[in-house]
């Protein structure tokens, strides 16, 4: 009997195949999809809509829609077994911090933003230090260049930007081992991105924090100087890094974002 190893990488995929099952049956979202991410590394997925972005990266931070299943091959996110977590799924959502698409328009709405912010540590511990709780959401907060009288509003007080980043504060608030986003940078204003790119790369350098990011903000993949994964139909159709990317064979080039 073999011994399945874990992995000492943010993220192993090999062969990846994801359906996603919709009225008229399932769908194949990705197919036979491989990479990995290192302790520290940063990817960026790139592609058109449709592409199947955002199926990939709901399905490596251990979503739990229905609609999404890996139907194939394998994938490790932070040593669990992605296809079969089983009990380790709990063990998945703590090392990940995950910002799906729209994440700031779906806070809870009947949570004030410190309760957002709080929920994946309340929901984990039993016990909690409110007074260190307090400090750490109020540090994010500065971090993320965020008023500290947010705390106690609620997400329609918010705008749009302010919410992204409540959200981009949730995900951090465990200190992950790796940061899944899907488009993070939604509904931010210009100034506001650097500060977004900054946070990661603090984590990155100094926490050793994979980063896995969905993008086709080639002026943002481009600062990050980010490895990039084209997708397109499941497939990944080129990677590489900056204007350097490598093409598989007669995939169109003007697919580039």
């Amino acid at each position: 009997m073999s011994v399945r190893h874990e992995s000492t990488n943010a993220i192993d995929c090999s062969d990846l195949v994801i359906d996603r099952i919709g009225h008229s049956g399932p769908t194949r979202a990705i197919d036979g999809v491989t990479f990995s991410l290192a302790p520290g590394g940063l990817i960026c997925v790139a592609g058109p809509t449709g592409s199947g972005k955002s199926t990939l990266v709901a399905a490596l931070a251990g979503s739990t829609d229905a609609s999404v299943r890996v139907v194939g091959g394998s994938a490790q996110v932070c040593g669990v077994d992605v296809r079969r977590p089983g009990r380790k799924h709990r063990v998945l959502t703590y090392r990940t911090g995950f910002v799906p698409q729209g994440a700031g328009a779906d806070l809870p709405p009947q949570l004030t933003v410190n309760e957002v912010i709080a929920e994946p540590i309340l929901i984990r511990e039993k016990r909690v230090n409110a007074k260190a709780l307090s400090i750490r959401i109020a540090t994010l907060l500065d971090e993320l260049h965020l008023p500290l009288g947010l705390a106690a509003k609620f997400p329609y007080e918010l705008s749009a930007g302010m919410r992204q980043r409540v959200a981009i504060a949730r995900s951090f608030v465990l200190e992950p081992r790796v940061l899944i986003a899907d488009e993070i940078l939604a509904n931010l204003d210009l100034e506001v991105r650097p500060v977004v790119f900054d946070a990661i790369t603090r984590r990155r350098k100094e926490e050793g924090m994979g980063a896995l990011l969905v993008t086709n903000d080639a002026d943002f993949i481009r600062e990050l100087n980010a490895e990039t994964l084209m997708l397109r139909s499941g497939h990944v159709v080129a990677r590489g890094v900056g204007k350097d990317l490598l093409w598989a064979p007669n995939a169109e080039a003007d697919s580039q974002p």
